[in-house]
């Protein structure tokens, strides 16, 4: 068998779209190692193999020990992973991204660096999330606010559904105990929905940093992607998993979690959500190409092929 360092990069076509993978796995006091394109997960009761290229996210949980092989088959089948802590979950690595076209990342940089279209962006996402408000003509401020009394609205009704008390959204970072088990809930749920948000936008090679409705964080972008899901799925299985017990709602919050966005197949939706907000003129084809390689060079007329020499070449005699 080859090695891992002889094995050459697999090709887009090889590689299983985010949109088609398992949104992630969760493992834990084992030992992830690699079967040629596979990772295998060791324990007492013996091991399991998993198609690296399946997985959207690879979560791992407390007493797990990975391998450098194990995380270079991940990394070069784009999997997200994500090394989970008792109380929480944060998104420490990513592999390389799936989609080899830039037109997404470019489309994002346009829109990001223009104020215009950096507010419709930011009204699109709020009509997203809520379809019966028509947010044309709203500032930035105006936005925001009416943002804000949509998701308190959230929690109240979502509160009086289950049946729990609530006294407010309360969190400090860094201190997971601080709030009640309905807090402690949405934190988990929340988390969840970030490493889900920052792993579709890296395997579609788009900016994390650069957000619409967030701004001047390095995951501004993945704020922005998990918020369109906040009050649909995030909040009410917070609430619902809180109800049920106020012991280990953490991890029970994510267990909730995985099971529903693998039930609504939510990474589809979330890739074809990202493709709407950034290439919205381009719908119903393929417009990032991202099942082939395509490099051009940029001059002052338009694009160009690549790989040839343009010195002393008249650029208007081009078809472009």
């Amino acid at each position: 068998m080859a090695t891992a360092g002889r094995r050459g990069a697999s090709s887009p076509r090889e590689l299983t779209r985010m949109g088609d993978r398992i949104s992630f796995v969760y493992l834990e006091r084992c030992i992830v190692h690699r079967e040629d394109n596979a990772i295998t997960a060791e324990d007492a009761d013996g091991i399991i193999h998993i198609p690296a290229a399946t997985i959207g996210t690879l979560l791992l949980g407390p007493g797990t020990r990975v391998t450098h092989q194990a995380m270079a088959v991940l990394a070069d089948c784009g999997a997200g992973v994500v090394w989970v802590g008792e109380r929480g979950v944060r998104f420490y690595s990513g592999g390389r991204s799936l989609n080899r076209s830039s037109a997404l990342v470019e489309a994002q940089a346009a829109k990001w660096a223009n104020r215009r279209t950096r507010l419709e962006v930011a009204r699109e996402m709020y009509r997203m999330r809520f379809p019966d408000e028509n947010p044309d003509g709203l500032t930035r401020h105006e936005l925001l606010g009416r943002e804000g009394r949509r998701v308190k609205e959230c929690y109240r009704a979502h509160a009086a559904r289950v049946g729990v008390p609530w006294n407010g959204r309360i969190y400090t970072p860094g201190s997971f105990d601080s709030g009640d088990p309905v807090n402690q809930a949405i934190t988990a749920a929340a988390q969840c929905m970030y490493g889900i948000a920052q792993t579709t936008i890296h395997a579609l090679g788009c900016a994390p940093g650069l957000g619409f409705i967030h701004s001047g964080h390095e995951l501004a972008f993945v704020l922005d992607i998990a918020d369109l899901y906040k009050t649909e799925i995030a909040i009410p299985i917070a609430f619902g998993v809180a109800a049920e017990s106020p012991e280990d709602v953490g991890p029970r919050t994510r267990r909730a979690i995985r099971d529903h966005v693998n039930e609504i197949n939510l990474l589809r939706r979330c890739v074809n959500d990202i493709k709407h907000l950034l290439l919205p003129d381009a719908e119903g084809g393929d417009p990032t190409g991202d099942d082939y390689d395509r490099v051009t060079l940029q001059s002052d007329h338009g694009e160009v092929a690549s790989g040839r020499n343009y010195a002393g070449h008249d650029f208007y005699e081009v078809e472009w």
